[in-house]
């Protein structure tokens, strides 16, 4: 009973226990929209998910790891685009910031384009090449839909659930349901605690100590230079090109996921032209 937990607490000392669960703070912030988290729902969705990564701690702290490496390229793209740094966080609760991701119905990369929609974004996809894997051309896209769905719904909210949900969805659901505001819509499981595993992650990533994920710089997996090569040419054997280049194919085929094949046609007609990121030996040794 309450009682008794109440008698067991004040007779207890103060321990440190691995099963403590976490505050769970009265307002949050996603893209500079605040919201309060006091009402039943919103208040045990945002806590379902704080502790799950609290506790999740092996997948957590490897996200964590994988940010410094990942978010210096996503950040200033954002930041080009004006769009909320913030979203950054979308890109871990998609792939988990793993720029091979590939989900069981389709959808690929960092930021999970399906291979239908990734060309109305600006994405190539080919049995050669599929710009879904490349970490900058699908942040690019993912900006594209982002300033797409703000025209449309005006708050970032909205645009954070439709990306996972549809905007046809989102939009339907508002009106078959008589709503205004998307976090009252009822939606299937995975939407309903998409934007939430968003505010628990950032609030991780933002205070890890607090969460007890003590990592050392040197621990962080480093950011990664590479030399640009622009090509405009066909490359009938990838292996033999990252090999000149003092690599291996798999270290080629790592840093240009985009790359399916083990050609890369360039077609003399389209004008059209691929730039491959070449690691600097230097930057590939810890």
């Amino acid at each position: 009973s309450s009682n008794t937990t109440e008698e067991a607490e004040s007779k207890s000392p103060d321990v440190l226990s691995m099963t403590q669960s976490i505050d769970v703070p009265h307002e949050v912030e996603f893209a500079g929209e605040k919201l309060t988290l006091d009402r039943y729902d919103l208040y045990e969705r945002y806590d379902r998910e704080i502790n799950s990564f609290a506790y999740l701690h092996s997948n957590t702290l490897l996200l964590i790891k994988k940010a410094n490496r990942y978010f210096p390229i996503i950040e200033p793209i954002l930041k080009q685009n004006n769009i909320p740094q913030d979203f950054k966080y979308l890109a871990v609760i998609e792939s988990s910031l793993n720029h091979r991701a590939i989900s069981s119905a389709g959808a690929a990369g960092l930021w999970q384009f399906m291979p239908k929609t990734a060309p109305s974004y600006g994405l190539e996809v080919t049995s050669e090449v599929d710009e879904r894997y490349s970490i900058q051309k699908s942040t690019i896209a993912a900006c594209k839909y982002f300033k797409q769905a703000y025209a449309k719904y005006g708050n970032w909210t909205s645009v954070a659930l439709s990306y996972n949900a549809g905007q046809g969805r989102i939009s339907g659901e508002l009106d078959k349901q008589q709503a205004e505001d998307s976090l009252d819509l009822w939606l299937v499981e995975e939407t309903s605690r998409y934007y939430y595993r968003m505010l628990a992650i950032k609030q991780i990533f933002e205070n890890p100590y607090k969460f007890g994920f003590v990592i050392k710089a040197n621990q962080l997996y480093k950011p990664i230079e590479f030399d640009e090569i622009e090509v405009t040419e066909t490359i009938s054997d990838l292996a033999a090109f990252a090999k000149d280049k003092k690599i291996t194919y798999a270290q080629l085929k790592d840093f240009n996921s985009w790359l399916r094949d083990r050609k890369l046609t360039v077609s003399a007609k389209s004008q059209k032209s691929y730039t491959l990121l070449i690691p600097k030996v230097k930057s590939m040794y810890y």
